[in-house]
């Protein structure tokens, strides 16, 4: 077995310390201030960047956590987890609900409560697999856009001091459905921006979260499967718990309005194929390159030092060779933080447009015979810099 926190810092990220500790210590009095003794409501807890947000902001003392993500194995895993760590703070009301932020129960509790001080929604579709035919897809629009105006118009009654929904790199000149979703939803939260204090970030890959590939690699060594990996996308990658100061930071610092994304360079790019490698390596293996998936299923029946990969170029819906967190008509700080930079001057659209907007995805999901390029078409024209990549292959046809 090998640590893999040690994995990530050594051969991923790069860099031992995180690197947005600075930034959390610069600020650490301001972020007492705004999270002490407040009530705190985050959704999709669960997940690798839901659950390392919480761990980030629990040290400052908020009065109380709810937690609620449909994941309920999830939830059980993350309150032990807080439970078992040393010195970890865990607010006397902390409760947990394994519920749809679009449940009507979920509403029935939130306005009991009368609203949270703080407010994250991490609730998403975020992975680029997710688009496959036409009901993938309005599931996925789905949870990212409709439902998120739902939340966005009960916070309209009971506004918090702060509201966070996370968003994605490939938010930034999309070229995939997920990441021209999430643009969308960066596009209709900032219309509520006058109303209360709205920010989202944009971050790169997190190393070994819940559903990556990075993380599939671990679970088909353990298996004994054969490891598949694309050779010619680069991708950034920040570790969990840079992913939970990330968002921690835009959250409870960022204006309102403001899109956050951590200050990467391009040395710090890699292929998955490269990660896989050093992966195998570190168990003690080298790597046996084969030329075909069936190949490599098969080797792997015997495996001893030589462990069978298949790597090949992409060529499935949606995947974007490199990453980007802003765009050149966009106005960015760097000056700010050591460690993010930050969207200012968000053009925000009219209102009636977002709701227009989503006046058409629900007509067309109405129809029974609605298909994927009708909605590609209607994300086109609300989005001009949306270049959707249409290959006829979805990432459930390959290992």
């Amino acid at each position: 077995m090998i640590n893999i926190q040690n994995f990530i810092a050594k051969y991923v990220t790069l860099r031992n310390q995180s690197m947005f500790n600075e930034d959390v210590e610069n600020n650490t009095e301001k972020l007492k201030e705004r999270i002490e003794g407040k009530t705190v409501l985050v959704i999709g807890g669960a997940g690798t960047i839901g659950s390392s947000y919480i761990k980030a902001l629990l040290p400052f003392k908020p009065k109380s956590l709810v937690v609620v993500d449909i994941n309920e194995n999830g939830l059980t895993e993350l309150t032990r987890d807080l439970r078992s760590s040393k010195d970890t703070y865990v607010p006397e009301e902390y409760i947990t609900y394994p519920m749809s932020y679009s449940d009507s129960v979920f509403y029935k509790m939130f306005m009991k409560r009368k609203g949270f001080d703080i407010v994250a929604n991490f609730s998403a579709h975020k992975h680029v697999r997710s688009e496959k035919d036409i009901f993938s897809v309005e599931a996925l629009i789905k949870n990212n856009v409709i439902n998120a105006k739902k939340l966005l118009d009960i916070l309209d009654t009971y506004r918090p001091e702060h509201f966070f929904c996370v968003s994605t790199d490939k938010a930034a000149n999309p070229v995939n459905i997920m990441g021209g979703s999430k643009k969308i939803m960066e596009e209709m939260i900032m219309t509520y921006s006058n109303k209360y204090s709205i920010t989202t970030a944009r971050f790169a890959n997190v190393a070994f979260s819940n559903g990556s590939l990075p993380a599939g690699f671990l679970e088909r060594i353990a298996k004994n499967q054969p490891i598949s990996a694309p050779n010619d996308v680069m991708r950034y990658f920040v570790s969990p718990k840079e992913s939970g100061q990330i968002c921690l930071l835009a959250c409870i610092l960022g204006k309102t309005g403001e899109v956050y994304f951590p200050k990467l360079n391009k040395e710090q790019v890699m292929t998955f194929s490269n990660m896989a490698t050093k992966l195998l390596e570190s168990y003690g293996f080298s790597v046996d390159n084969c030329y075909s998936e069936d190949e490599a299923i098969n080797k792997s029946l015997n495996i001893n030092n030589k462990y069978p990969v298949f790597y090949s170029g992409s060529d499935t819906n949606g995947e974007k060779p490199y990453e980007e967190f802003y765009t050149e008509q966009e106005n960015v700080d760097f000056n700010r933080y050591k460690s993010l930079g930050v969207v200012i001057d968000y053009q925000i659209r009219e209102k009636s447009e977002v709701e227009g907007l989503i006046n058409q995805f629900e007509k067309a999901f109405n129809k029974l015979n609605i298909t994927k390029s009708e909605v590609v078409k209607i994300m086109k024209d609300f989005l001009i810099n949306f270049d959707h990549i249409e290959t006829g292959k979805s990432l459930d046809s390959k290992m």
